[in-house]
């Protein structure tokens, strides 16, 4: 069973095989969650890039080549008409 010591700053070093279960590493967040019973379970907070896919609504919507094509042909004219 590992153990690990509390320093006087309340800091703990996990040790590498809670890390290595937890999938934790240097710079990743745990949270604490202290139940009714009283034991304490540290669980990671880490998250994938691919995890976070869609947590995100965007602000615009995608612009067809239909839409493209219609800026592109009001650019062209509107530049002829500076030119005159």
């Amino acid at each position: 069973m590992p153990l690990a010591t509390l320093t006087t700053k309340g800091q703990v070093t996990i040790p590498k095989p809670v890390r290595d279960a937890l999938g934790i590493q240097a710079g990743d967040r745990v949270q604490f969650l202290i139940r009714e019973d009283g034991v304490v379970q540290l669980l990671p907070q880490t998250r994938d890039l691919l995890s976070l896919a869609g947590i995100l609504v965007p602000r615009v919507t995608g612009v067809t080549v239909e839409g493209m094509d219609e800026a592109i042909g009001q650019a062209v004219v509107d530049e002829l008409e500076r030119s005159r």
